[in-house]
């Protein structure tokens, strides 16, 4: 971090925002049109592929699906008095039935503020270069166990916490986030923020029971089919997720408090057009590095801001240490970097030190 921070101070903010300074206003048609197109395609694909059973209609509806998902990083980071309606429409038609409304995941603005970023207030970020590889891992294991938990957060622990101020504290402080670090404790909320919650948790509620209420009542039939393809939808979004995650970053914060220019050289612009850096990283997400330089630029302008800046920036400039052209090249790096790490921590001598060192010994 210590080169990074040299780097960095090089870096001039004020000089990058001039050269862009016109692309940070977003365009609410292109936002309309893109997720609707895409949510809409991903529900008749999925309605065909539950009556035809065919790889190519799952594939696409998992694109779709996840690409529509991935629409909650814009909603978080627009305009708060804008793009309301929006927000609903995005809540009812992905946010609500895929069990990731839009409160789980506005702690991710603390993943984007000077003083919290790479840190243990930072639930987006752990210092994987410096841990072992079994946890990252460990980290894609999620895909198959994420699912399931939300559903018991939001078919069980739900209707309890109406009856218990206590849990319900608890589970919005240690299950209420869309964060990678289990260990991250969420902020209680605000009065206004509360009501907004528990609302969007009732619909989260309402709609699992009414899945699983409607068909064995009224259809007479168990949803069987219908959970297992839901579940097989739910494990490639999250591993699609997790694996974006892993290529969206170095990892090798300290856990000290960093500048925009460290948290820029700390993160991944993907500056390649290949299909799978293309679906693994919808809505803009391919400029990571770009993104945490200026947290509100619009997704439809990153691609024109990330290739501007790098036509007008100076040849040396730290900017350019942010392109990587692959995902997996990104991953490899970073378990061959976390690999390395261990190896040294386990070479390192044990200090030894004397029993008065210690204090007395005791038989």
């Amino acid at each position: 971090m210590s080169a990074c921070s040299r780097e960095g101070s090089a870096f001039s903010l004020t000089e990058a925002r001039g050269i862009i300074r016109n692309l940070f206003t977003p365009k609410e048609s292109i936002y309309w049109v893109d997720f609707l197109a895409t949510i809409l395609i991903g529900y008749v694909c999925f309605g065909l592929t539950r009556l035809l059973l065919q790889l190519g209609t799952f594939s696409v509806q998992c694109a779709c699906f996840y690409r529509a998902v991935m629409f909650v990083h814009e909603i978080v980071h627009l305009p708060e008095r804008k793009f309301t309606a929006f927000r609903v429409v995005w809540n009812l038609l992905c946010g609500i039935p895929f069990l990731v409304p839009s409160f789980t995941y506005y702690t991710h603005l603390d993943h984007h503020r000077r003083k919290l970023f790479g840190t243990d207030h930072d639930g987006e970020y752990l210092p994987l270069a410096s841990m072992s590889p079994w946890w990252i891992l460990l980290y894609l294991s999620q895909c198959l166990w994420a699912p399931l938990l939300a559903l018991l957060r939001f078919g069980l622990l739900t209707p309890l916490m109406w009856f218990s101020p206590a849990l319900r504290r608890l589970v919005h402080r240690r299950a209420s986030s869309l964060v990678m670090d289990p260990t991250y404790l969420r902020p209680l909320p605000t009065a206004e923020a509360l009501r907004l919650i528990r609302l969007q948790e009732l619909c989260c509620f309402l709609f699992i029971a009414g899945c699983a209420i409607i068909p064995p009542v009224f259809l007479d039939r168990w949803p069987l089919p219908g959970l297992i393809h839901a579940y097989a939808t739910a494990v490639v979004l999250v591993f699609l997720n997790s694996v974006r995650t892993l290529a969206s970053h170095r990892y090798w914060s300290e856990g000290r408090e960093t500048t925009f220019a460290e948290q820029m050289l700390d993160s991944v612009n993907m500056d390649n057009d290949s299909p799978l850096a293309v679906l693994i990283n919808p809505v803009g997400l391919r400029y990571h590095a770009t993104h945490h330089l200026f947290p509100s630029l619009p997704y439809h302008n990153m691609r024109a801001a990330h290739k501007r800046l790098l036509e007008r920036l100076p040849a040396d400039s730290p900017y350019r240490r942010t392109v990587e052209r692959s995902v997996l090249a990104v991953i490899r790096n970073l378990v061959a970097r976390a690999a390395s790490y261990q190896r040294q921590q386990s070479q390192r001598p044990a200090i030894s030190h004397s029993p008065t060192e210690w204090g007395p010994v005791r038989s």
